[in-house]
């Protein structure tokens, strides 16, 4: 985990394949706004532990409601990226009393998401790589591959050009920063057991509990952030998570972006979500 800055807690989810670093341009941003900033690794991925087990949303909306607790605060603002996202949304279901607000980066609600990988076959042909992640073996020795990490940042990434940066997204040391996590024993598993589970749940029963879980509409205020080039999560169902937020619900797409946004518009994005989050009550 990364830490940095005083004021109320921004607990931050990072997507797949990266980990906590990902954030490292929101981390410093929020600090110097005057908010305490805190990255963790999911469980399974960067440093954290890589238990067989525990990779389904029951245990990872509890591992970030044992977070929240462990950091000595009461609540924080959750903002998730991509898997990320959808441990953010099921954290504010599941443990509500933790989450004063939600942000999702590049995913949207659960259920809607799940209606259009049955619906939709542009998104069911986007979101083909749940389905590669289903066969025993097979995605584990894939994410081993020299050249995975790359082919998949830079397939799901847009053209934006971010004055924080100093070359396009992504570049050598972020595909090698995030080559050499996911080469880390262990991780592999993890991370294609949290796919896993995301599909094969919803022919089991824990898997319709949580879908019920799901069904109402949260009191909370949500920003939900994506890019207009994501060919990943289509930005087409961001706006549809309004249907499921009683509170005040903010969607905001950015332009010539992809699914990366974080490290992809750090300015951006950065500057809506510290806009945002002065604007909570």
């Amino acid at each position: 985990m990364a830490e940095q800055g005083d004021g109320p807690l921004v607990l931050l989810l990072h997507g797949f394949p990266q980990f906590w670093w990902m954030w490292r341009h929101q981390i410093s941003a929020l600090a110097d706004a005057g908010y305490r900033a805190a990255a963790l690794d999911l469980r399974g991925f960067g440093a954290s532990d890589k238990p067989p087990r525990g990779h389904d949303s029951w245990t990872t909306s509890a591992d970030t409601a044992a977070v929240v607790r462990s950091l000595g605060e009461e609540r924080a603002v959750i903002v998730g990226h991509g898997l990320g996202g959808w441990v953010g949304w099921t954290t504010a279901y599941l443990h509500p009393q933790v989450c004063r607000a939600l942000v999702t980066v590049s995913m949207p609600h659960p259920r809607v998401l799940r209606r259009a990988l049955l619906s939709s076959p542009r998104q069911l042909l986007a979101g083909r790589y749940l389905a590669g992640m289903q066969t025993p073996l097979v995605p584990e020795r894939e994410m081993a591959r020299p050249g995975y990490v790359e082919e998949r940042l830079r397939s799901g990434a847009g053209t934006v050009l971010d004055p924080a940066r100093t070359e396009p997204f992504p570049s050598a040391e972020e595909i090698g920063r995030y080559t050499q996590a996911l080469a880390q024993p262990f991780a592999a598993d993890c991370a294609a057991e949290h796919y896993r589970w995301l599909v094969r749940s919803q022919l089991r029963a824990s898997g319709r509990r949580l879908a019920a879980a799901l069904k109402g509409r949260l009191p909370l205020d949500v920003l939900s952030l994506h890019g207009a080039h994501d060919p990943v999560i289509l930005p087409e169902l961001a706006p549809r998570s309004a249907e499921y937020v009683s509170g005040t619900f903010s969607s905001h797409t950015l332009p010539r972006a992809g699914h990366f946004l974080p490290e992809e518009a750090p300015t951006q994005t950065s500057q809506l979500l510290i806009r945002w989050l002065g604007g909570l009550t």
